[in-house]
């Protein structure tokens, strides 16, 4: 076998490995996950409930529903539990090939990207459900009432904090595009009406179209792409001052 192709398949089994332990991580947590995933579902279902204090239980229409959506918070907090040793994962993947200086880049860039999934998640759950939740029972009247599902309503938190944590990795994948050389340094300065645009449609959909729940995604995602901006300039691979 050549030089290369032992090279390439040192990769492959590297790559293989850190795969493997991302998705053990995901397996055990999701099991930690479960065994208190009734706590869990409670802590989720209070938002629900303080949106709308006349509410008193959610109904299921299958036998299954109830333990598959137990499940399925297990797993997706389970994920996102195991999102700092997934980005690690990767960081020791590309680590091998980077400089000194480089490496202490990465590790700042596993926890800031951390951080901020994490206050994504928590920014969705504290300010926006509890507003977002109180607008879509707002259409309950007289001859219309109100009865969530359990797994739809589950399956909706949990896909709203992880659109949140998603959406506030912005200067993350901003500084990662531009360190990968895929964009240059002005590009987001030049592109900055485009992606505010963007942004605001992608709060008012997050938001479910409630303006005010709207403006507290929309603002904070504005101000995350500047602070993107910023650290561009700042760690930017180009030589170029971005105006």
């Amino acid at each position: 076998m050549s030089p290369l192709a032992n090279h390439f398949q040192g990769h492959l089994l590297e790559l293989r490995r850190r795969v493997t332990i991302s998705f053990a991580a995901m397996a055990l947590l999701s099991g930690v996950a479960y065994l208190f995933s009734e706590d869990l579902a409670k802590f989720f279902v209070a938002p629900l409930f303080r949106a709308c204090p006349d509410l008193e239980f959610l109904v299921y229409t299958n036998l299954t529903e109830a333990f598959v959506s137990y499940l399925k918070i297990s797993i997706i907090v389970g994920v996102a539990a195991s999102f700092p040793v997934i980005l690690y994962q990767v960081w020791r993947f590309i680590s091998p090939g980077m400089h000194r200086h480089e490496k202490r880049f990465g590790m700042l860039v596993v926890f800031w990207a951390t951080f901020l999934f994490g206050f994504g998640v928590a920014f969705a759950y504290v300010a926006v459900m509890p507003r977002a939740l109180t607008y879509l029972l707002s259409f309950a009247g007289e001859n219309l009432e109100a009865m969530p599902k359990l797994d739809s309503y589950l399956s909706f938190v949990a896909r709203s904090g992880m659109a949140f944590g998603l959406s506030f990795e912005i200067p993350f994948l901003m500084v990662m595009a531009s360190r990968a050389g895929i964009v240059d340094k002005l590009y987001f300065s030049r592109q900055r009406k485009y992606y505010y645009i963007a942004i605001a449609v992608v709060s008012f959909l997050l938001a479910a179209g409630d303006v005010m729940s709207t403006c507290l995604l929309f603002f904070p995602l504005v101000f995350l792409y500047e602070l993107g901006l910023v650290v561009i300039r700042v760690f930017g691979r180009n030589a170029d001052v971005a105006a």
